[in-house]
Order: C-alpha cells, then sequence, then structure tokens
C-alpha cells in the first residue's frame, strides 16, 4: 500500500534546480521549475545512470549532466528520439510542504 511522505518544505528547493533526499536505499531528485511546480523522480537517467539532480531544469524536463538526454519530469519518460523511464512519484503540496507518494 502506498502512502504519503513529508519531503520538504517547497522554498527548500532552488527555482529550476532540485534537492536530494534519500527513500531508503534510493536516491530521488526533488525537482521546481521556474513556474514552481514540483515533481520527483528516481535520481538516475535511464541511460547511463547520471545523476538526473545535477542537470539543467527547463520548463518540465531536466537534462542529464552526462549525455543531454532530455526527460520529461511529470512522466520520467525519455523525449525522443532517445527512449527509457526513470522512476516517478507522484507529487502534492500542502501549506507550502512537499509530499511524494511511496
Amino acid at each position: 500500500m502506498s502512502q504519503w511522505k513529508e519531503i520538504s518544505h517547497i522554498d527548500e528547493i532552488p527555482a529550476s534546480g532540485a534537492r536530494v533526499i534519500m527513500l531508503g536505499e534510493t536516491r530521488i531528485a526533488v525537482f521546481k521549475n521556474n513556474q514552481n511546480e514540483v515533481f520527483a523522480l528516481k535520481d538516475e537517467c535511464p541511460h547511463r545512470k547520471g545523476y538526473l539532480s545535477q542537470g539543467i531544469v527547463h520548463h518540465r524536463t531536466v537534462t542529464c549532466p552526462l549525455h543531454n538526454w532530455k526527460i520529461d519530469l511529470s512522466s520520467g519518460e525519455a523525449i525522443a528520439p532517445d527512449e527509457g523511464c526513470t522512476g516517478h512519484y507522484p507529487v502534492k503540496i500542502e501549506q507550502d510542504k512537499i509530499f511524494i507518494q511511496c
């Protein structure tokens, strides 16, 4: 059964940036774009396992720092012509607190 876990306050995530949290052994990158939308993905590019949290956030995508793959922040899917997917976590915000479903 999945549950909502509080992970951060929205002000702790930099605009157009990311913060890494650990969920057990799993690195999760929590992103905030320039429209204050928040997303959570497994911090691992499906191509060569680069840390997406170190990539560049633009609109609703992040570019992997290793080989410039673009990943859709809302789904974790690689954007064509690249293929693959990283883990995606549903996010909700309540009273400026960020929760992920895990």
